[in-house]
């Protein structure tokens, strides 16, 4: 229940990327600037992990997660309805406010129950929940909007988080916040703390900066050129290149067993390369769609591996500020994927898909390089301080 309701929730913030085209044309948006709309997204995203996620270390979360869910209700309905391009980017903006807390609630939540020695199992059954219902979320809009064009997407999606949020929030524990008699300016105040002295949440919060920025450089720009000729596909069929990553996550559910084993490093590694990897069958896009495919197979293992085992090494401690980690954590991937959107929109206009491609790949580059530094200055650090013991 964990993972459906974590999967549809997220799944609305991303229902946005292969409707790019329609809404550009609708809304007389340019090709160059139509990534805006996926930006104020995960503007959103960014104001729900400053100051909505962190309330789960303050009060009831089921109370919490079933204002937000409603909400949500409301949110998807209204961009359904809307006639204006600022009254779009507004109703877009919440639902990535929206959508993220109730995301990022639920995933605190599964990790907050779960035992410290399967917790990074627990969070990656979660996770993958999560990141299949990124992919799906293409494979959905890509239908409806065929059918009932991009305002019945998000009128459906309003349907559809009713739906779950009857059936979900009767079933959760009611699990209080740990006790505390901090206020909400103190504990957002803390969140600097948390980032300032958690050496683990700065290194896997720049990491994940950079692979969101590089999955939602692929992403954002897939629609179009599939949707022009010569391949002139409909959105069922771009959407349903989501199908492909969800090979890619469920390879990746095992991430955060290993981290639980101590094999977090290496799997990181393994992770980066293969993200990096992936950029070379997707560039030839233009020649093979099979290659397209084994591509976001690759894309989306790379990017969900390191996703899950970055989370697991963050809640490991600490449990009375599991939502205020989440956040600041997810507040890294909320940077990244905005820069990624408006990046590979603006890159395909002025230099088409070998751009994004070589776009995408210096990215992962960027992020392979800096595990490599810090991995080596953390194995550098502990080994003096093994020294010292001595």
């Amino acid at each position: 229940m964990f993972a459906i309701a974590s999967g549809s929730s997220v799944a609305n913030v991303y229902y946005a990327q292969p409707l790019l085209d329609t809404l550009a044309r609708d809304f007389g948006i340019t090709q160059a600037a139509v990534g805006g709309v996926v930006t104020a997204t995960q503007i959103g995203c960014a104001v729900s992990l400053l100051f909505v996620v962190p309330l789960g270390d303050l009060m009831g979360r089921r109370r919490l997660m079933t204002v937000q869910a409603f909400a949500l209700v409301i949110a998807l309905a209204t961009v359904g309805l809307v006639r204006s391009t600022p009254a779009l980017l507004a109703g877009m903006l919440a639902v990535g406010l929206l959508g993220t807390a109730m995301t990022q609630g639920l995933i605190a939540y599964a990790a907050s129950v779960a035992a410290p020695h399967e917790r990074g199992h627990v969070v990656g059954m979660a996770q993958s929940g999560v990141f299949i219902g990124l992919l799906l979320a293409r494979v959905f809009a890509g239908g409806v909007s065929d059918i009932g064009g991009w305002r019945g997407v998000y009128l459906c999606a309003a349907a559809l988080m009713l739906t779950i949020a009857l059936a979900l929030l009767p079933c959760l524990p009611a699990l209080a916040a740990t006790p505390s008699a901090m206020s909400y300016p103190r504990l957002i105040a803390s969140m600097l703390t948390l980032l300032r002295r958690d050496r683990a949440l700065q290194v896997r919060g720049v990491l994940a900066l950079l692979m969101f920025a590089a999955l939602n450089i692929f992403w954002s720009a897939l629609v179009l050129p599939l949707s022009a000729q010569p391949f002139g596909l409909s959105h069922t069929a771009i959407g349903a290149f989501g199908l492909v990553g969800v090979v890619g996550a469920l390879a990746a559910a095992r991430a955060g067993q290993w981290a639980d084993r101590g094999h977090a490093q290496r799997t990181s590694a393994a992770a980066l390369v293969t993200l990096l990897l992936a950029w070379w069958p997707l560039s030839l896009m233009q020649w093979s769609l099979g290659a397209l495919v084994v591509g976001i197979v690759l894309l989306d293992l790379g990017a969900q591996a390191l996703h899950v085992t970055s989370q697991s090494m963050i809640l490991r401690d600490r449990p009375e500020a599991h939502s205020r980690l989440l956040g600041l954590y997810m507040l890294f991937y909320a940077i990244g994927s905005g820069l990624g959107a408006i990046s590979a929109t603006a890159s395909y206009a002025s230099a088409g898909w070998p751009g994004v491609c070589l776009l995408g790949a210096s990215v992962s580059v960027l992020a392979l390089l800096f595990w490599w530094m810090t991995s080596r200055a953390e194995a550098g650090a502990a080994s003096r301080e093994f020294g010292q013991h001595c």
